[in-house]
């Protein structure tokens, strides 16, 4: 979209107080969940807080229409500090439309009360329910894909990794992730009228602060998933706004995907920010729900 449209909504965003706590980061997200989740399609069915492991649930979508219907295991973002699948309710429903597959959820434990970890076994452990349970809920286990956006790309990645040899999942969808913890931002956040205003330095700081906060390294291939082997990682497509101050992370693991010998796609958006899929009124938004579910209908199949 032409970057005059975008730039009112920037502004607004510019001017909101930057949070200074994780607390007052989930009271502002909370507090813009009805607006991020505003006319979100209809799906067939919502299932809320079904339990996936001891301490961990997830909301489950089924499409309309005749199961079995493949299955997405998504990770919401959040810096795996804040977020739900209640402040991705429209997003997954609308996922679950575009790629007409069941889309599982997890409400994955938060840090700093639950570092690493803690946030990565529970979403292997949600992978490992959604092989064995989600044909009781109208998916396939045998395509099964697993994507995130931002933190919950850098958890996605991190699934396919530790799950390597156990489960094959056909395709990886990563939206403007986190993968690599230990980066030098430099002077990212010296100028605020640079910065973008959905992710900025401060906000970056508490979050990885909280998640590694228990003393994990952050070149860990866990922490950090691009430095993970990926000569076996599936089909992966990646999205991301050229204003995201994450969007050199996801350029840098195409890159590493592609050297590898793997399936890579990435789709770039220019002017937008981090998080751009889930702000009202934007057609890329809707252009990249749009190739998000071409993908994943072309692997799912």
């Amino acid at each position: 979209m032409p970057k005059a449209d975008i730039e009112p909504l920037i502004a607004l965003l510019r001017s909101a107080p930057v949070p200074q706590s994780v607390a007052e980061m989930r009271a502002n997200m909370e507090a813009f969940a009805p607006i991020i989740n505003a006319n979100a399609p209809a799906v067939g069915r919502t299932l809320s807080s079904v339990a996936v492991a001891p301490g961990v649930g997830a909301d489950i979508l089924v499409p309309p229409g005749t199961p079995p219907f493949p299955t997405l295991l998504y990770l919401h973002g959040g810096g795996w500090t804040i977020g739900s699948p209640r402040t991705h309710a429209r997003l997954a429903a609308q996922l679950c439309i575009a790629a007409g597959a069941v889309v599982v959820v997890v409400d994955y434990r938060l840090a700093p009360e639950h570092p690493f970890p803690t946030g990565l076994e529970d979403c292997v452990a949600a992978a490992r329910w959604a092989r064995r349970a989600i044909a009781d809920y109208g998916g396939d286990p045998t395509r099964l894909a697993v994507g995130g956006d931002s933190a919950g790309g850098n958890l996605a990645m991190g699934v396919v990794n530790a799950l390597d040899g156990e489960i094959a999942f056909r395709a990886a969808l990563l939206i403007y992730g986190g993968f690599d913890l230990a980066l030098d931002l430099g002077t990212y956040g010296t100028d605020p009228a640079t910065e973008d205003p959905i992710l900025t330095r401060r906000m970056m700081d508490l979050m990885i602060g909280a998640y590694l906060s228990a003393g994990a390294d952050p070149n860990d291939p866990r922490v950090s998933p691009i430095k993970a082997d990926v000569r076996q990682f599936p089909p992966a497509c990646l999205i991301v706004g050229a204003a995201d101050v994450l969007y050199p992370q996801s350029l840098a693991l195409h890159e590493k995907l592609r050297g590898a010998g793997r399936s890579s796609v990435l789709h770039t958006y220019a002017d937008m920010p981090h998080a751009f899929l889930q702000l009202p009124g934007l057609p890329d938004a809707e252009q990249a729900i749009g190739a998000a579910g071409a993908f994943l209908r072309a692997h799912l199949r």
